[in-house]
């Protein structure tokens, strides 16, 4: 299947964000990674390299977004859907040699303090995939206050194990968050 210019732009700089940061990519980088001309870019992101990030945020935080859903609607138990999002985050970075950590944390942490577009969609993105984990627990039969915030704590905790993982080069961080959330959503069933 053959993609447009545009998307083959979207998913170089999302790659590209994922692996350097914003700061670190740039618009000619961008280009060259999508097989594309400077030119072409500019005609689909005429606000430059941070129109091109925001819709590379878009892309990813989609992308986690259905990784999220996948993992959390193959099982039927909350608790072991959360240890299989963390599992899988584990093998996917690991398979990535380290390198493929999350694009929305790598973004949202180098424009922090601005009042962006970036910020904005980074944002977006996490309170999206709050909200998959919180439908979960209200399936689970949550209350809805406890399911907002075990789903805050969820996100929270995941992000910060993958970039943990993706530092020590190593799975665990990712498989420790895993079973210890899957212990705190088990509580409330105490």
């Amino acid at each position: 299947m053959q993609t447009s210019t545009r998307d083959r732009i979207v998913v170089a700089a999302a790659r590209l964000l994922q692996r350097q940061g914003y700061v670190g990519t740039g618009i000619k980088q961008i280009a060259q990674e999508a097989q594309a001309t400077l030119g072409s870019v500019y005609h689909f992101f005429p606000g430059g390299k941070e129109a091109v990030a925001v819709a590379a945020i878009k892309h990813s935080g989609e992308e986690f977004a259905t990784l999220l859903r996948e993992s959390l609607d193959g099982e039927d138990d909350p608790a072991e859907a959360v240890t299989a999002c963390a599992r899988r985050l584990a093998d996917e970075l690991r398979e990535s040699g380290w390198i493929d950590g999350c694009p929305v944390t790598a973004a949202a942490l180098e424009t922090l303090g601005t009042d962006s577009e970036i910020q904005r969609v980074c944002a977006a993105a996490l309170n999206d995939w709050e909200g998959l984990v919180r439908d979960k627990l209200l399936r689970g039969g949550f209350p809805a206050q406890d399911a907002r915030e075990l789903a805050g704590t969820v996100i929270s905790a995941l992000e910060g194990a993958e970039v943990t993982a993706q530092v020590n080069r190593s799975q665990e961080p990712l498989l420790a968050a895993g079973r210890q959330l899957a212990r705190l959503v088990r509580s409330y069933g105490d």
